[in-house]
């Protein structure tokens, strides 16, 4: 089996692709580049079981139904009331409030926060990922899964204080990923991951990728799944490390 990361940005630059290689018994990280453009990552979509994206695959519910009714004109707009109850109804989607419950940290607002632009691009990439023939579930049946990373380590027990924003901090991280992880060969792209927040990151989002794909994750309820393929789903992990060599 082999699965893929993505850690997705406005534009290329400041995209990484991750793939990695599995057999019964060890891992291999076979391909790490930055700079990606959404034609080596439709490729790449083509070539794996899972390909794990750091993106949210979509919107709100009552955000899109907002825009579209203050687009039209609509004197009246049901629910508004400019409370910050109301606005949190805007901000987040039923995944990240799931999120939320596991992790106790807000996931950032597809709505509100920088990540807007980045999810614009993604809403391209599901787009052409569907055209090159890949069904695209955004709930994560399928091949596309939305990943996040940063939670996926939380997850697995690990500290991520400082991880994207500090070399050293990304070192220590990854000797402790390491230690956990001894079958995990990460071959010449060590120092890639160490020097850029933005290739660690699509590593581990292959590695989350593995837990999609091996259905250790907490999926939808069916009572929220049609939201979840309109919204997107966040695949947490829900095994250790360990159990990703199946």
């Amino acid at each position: 089996m082999r699965t893929a990361g993505v850690d997705l940005a406005a534009e290329p630059k400041g995209t990484a692709l991750a793939v990695i290689d599995w057999t019964g018994t060890t891992a291999a990280l076979l391909e790490l580049y930055l700079g990606v453009a959404d034609e080596v990552i439709v490729e790449a979509a083509g070539t794996v079981q899972k390909l794990g994206i750091d993106c949210a695959f979509g919107w709100p519910d009552e955000f899109v139904q907002f825009v579209h009714a203050h687009s039209n004109g609509d004197k009246t707009l049901p629910g508004v009331d400019g409370g910050m109850a109301w606005r949190r109804t805007l901000a987040y989607r039923e995944t990240d409030r799931e999120v939320r419950k596991v992790t106790g940290r807000w996931p950032l607002s597809v709505s509100t926060d920088r990540l807007g632009l980045t999810a614009m691009r993604c809403a391209g990439l599901l787009s052409r990922i569907a055209g090159s023939g890949i069904a695209v579930d955004r709930s994560g049946t399928g091949v596309v899964a939305e990943i996040y990373p940063g939670a996926s380590l939380r997850l697995w027990g690990f500290t991520t204080m400082g991880y994207r924003t500090e070399p050293a901090a990304r070192a220590l991280l990854l000797s402790h990923i390491q230690d956990a992880a001894p079958w995990l060969d990460l071959g010449p792209y060590v120092p890639q991951m160490i020097s850029s927040a933005d290739a660690f990151d699509a590593v581990i989002a292959a590695l989350a990728a593995r837990s999609a794909a091996l259905g250790r994750y907490e999926p939808p309820a069916s009572s929220l799944l049609d939201r979840a393929r309109r919204e997107g789903w966040i695949l947490l992990p829900s095994g250790p490390l360990t159990a990703l060599l199946g």
